[in-house]
């Protein structure tokens, strides 16, 4: 796999001012050769045992990255490339991007280690502390948390072919001035085609179903319509994609019973999605067709730039950019007041953005 080697950014940026560097959410980025075996602080390094929530999240994410870098490599016959950093108080990440490949744009997969600090106030909206029950008040301090997570976006070449999503993450708050500990999990996988091809739409939401239904008969339906509800574009009255699942803030039961879940998804990504690039990614399509695949890649910029909350909060938190929008594709299309033709193909594709229907 190719990787890079970043010099130090530290001494390249200027310096920010005093407060505002006591206010930054996590500290910046150390590039490295290469990532060390654990982007834990060393007290969270329960020699390899495992016992520890946060280790367990690491290697599973680690392995997820690992696995579904090199089935893409392998359909696409192109490296990825890498970039590894640390930071100085614990953490890191790797990011790995496939551009300009024989079958994908661009393809992502990220996956990060965080220890941070957040104000009172996103402690509150983070854990759901709008009403009544004990909160923070503004002179607690800023609340300690540690966040886990891998991410990716693929968006092909082929129109015919669908763009997929994932993203999965654990999130801790230990005890902070009178503040309870907090623990969650979230995640999910989705897809966006340009094009339907309803057995494509069947074997994906399929695959999920049955991850779901192994785990809790009740998750499919729930997390299909929280997919549903999050990935809409309000201005525009239509859903990013095609759906798939989506679920937040999980600690309604025992962790390792989430984590597992979490952990059967991250491997599902691979069955559900890489047997419709496969299938789709040398069919024929003409230059309307590509047109057409690049305004919707439009409509995926817009969410993600203004609606989607991870992106938001990355950027609000001193975040890496170049992890934060990998997601957004190399090229899309913005046209004035376009609408396809009734009957079309273009028109099957907005009547599901804009009426969601169940696949399976």
């Amino acid at each position: 796999m190719a990787s890079s080697v970043r010099p130090n950014r530290r001494a390249d940026v200027a310096r920010a001012p005093a407060a505002q560097a006591r206010e930054r959410a996590i500290a910046e980025e150390l590039y490295v050769s290469e990532a060390p075996k654990s982007l834990l602080r060393s007290e969270d390094k329960l020699e390899g045992k495992l016992e520890s929530m946060k280790e367990k999240f690491e290697v599973a994410i680690r392995d997820a990255q690992d696995a579904i870098c090199k089935a893409v490599s392998d359909v696409d016959g192109t490296s990825f490339h890498e970039d590894s950093w640390t930071r100085e108080d614990g953490g890191g990440g790797i990011s790995r991007v496939l551009s300009e490949g024989n079958v994908w744009e661009k393809a992502g997969v990220n996956i990060s280690v965080v220890y941070g600090s957040m104000p009172p106030e996103a402690y509150r909206a983070a854990t759901g502390q709008s009403g009544g029950g004990a909160k923070p008040s503004e002179d607690a301090g800023r609340v300690p948390f540690f966040a886990a997570g891998i991410s990716s976006v693929m968006h092909p070449h082929n129109p015919m072919a669908p763009t997929m999503h994932f993203n999965y993450r654990y999130f801790e708050t230990q005890p902070w001035n009178g503040l309870p500990a907090q623990w969650w999990f979230g995640g999910g996988t989705d897809i966006t085609p340009s094009y339907v091809f309803e057995e494509d739409m069947e074997h994906f939401h399929g695959t999920y179903k049955r991850v779901c239904d192994a785990h809790d008969p009740a998750y499919h339906p729930k997390f299909k319509k929280w997919c549903d509800d999050y990935f809409v574009i309000p201005h525009r009255k239509e859903t990013r994609g095609l759906g798939g699942i989506f679920f937040d803030d999980q600690n309604d039961r025992a962790a390792d019973e989430i984590f597992a879940f979490s952990k059967d998804c991250m491997g599902a990504v691979v069955d559900s999605y890489l047997p419709l690039v496969a299938k789709r990614k040398d069919a024929p399509f003409t230059k309307e067709q590509k047109e057409w695949q690049q305004i919707r890649r439009g409509r995926y910029v817009e969410f993600n730039l203004v609606y989607d909350r991870g992106t938001t909060f990355g950027l609000k938190t001193g975040g890496r950019i170049e992890s934060i929008l990998m997601s957004l594709p190399l090229t899309a299309r913005w046209e004035y007041d376009h609408e396809p033709e009734p009957g079309s193909k273009e028109a099957e594709l907005l009547k599901y953005t804009r009426a969601p229907r169940d696949w399976v």
